[in-house]
């Protein structure tokens, strides 16, 4: 039963700042950003907020330090949203699922490219 409290308050939390973060936060410093998931610990008193963040490594480590600053000010506006009694405190995680995803597909494109050639260079 507590699992499900558990995912249901990240999934929720996921939700709230994504949109806090695309429509309170006004800082030009931050870059094109995707709340990809919440990790909640059991006591609710933790939670890891991973980002997706598309641009160069530098725009991603600022994007980052942005939100780590602002921090107070999200945890803030998500216990109004949420109406939780104790509100995470929150640290936030570069997420590069994305970008190893589409490294291995890469990589897996070449192998397929490799040897599909090889294979019709030993029909001929």
């Amino acid at each position: 039963m507590a699992a499900i409290r558990h995912q249901r308050v990240a999934e929720q939390m996921k939700k709230e700042l994504a949109d806090i973060i695309r429509t309170d936060i006004k800082d030009q410093r931050i870059g094109f950003t995707t709340v990809t998931r919440v990790e909640v610990s059991n006591d609710l008193q933790h939670a890891k907020v991973y980002v997706s963040v598309f641009g160069d490594p530098e725009q991603k480590q600022v994007t980052l330090s942005v939100l780590q600053k602002a921090a107070g000010f999200i945890r803030g506006e998500a216990s109004r949203r949420l109406r939780m009694r104790v509100t995470p405190e929150m640290v936030f995680v570069l997420d590069e699922s994305g970008e190893y995803s589409a490294h291995i597909e890469s990589v897996l494109k070449n192998i397929r490219g490799s040897s599909l050639h090889e294979s019709r260079e030993t029909e001929e």
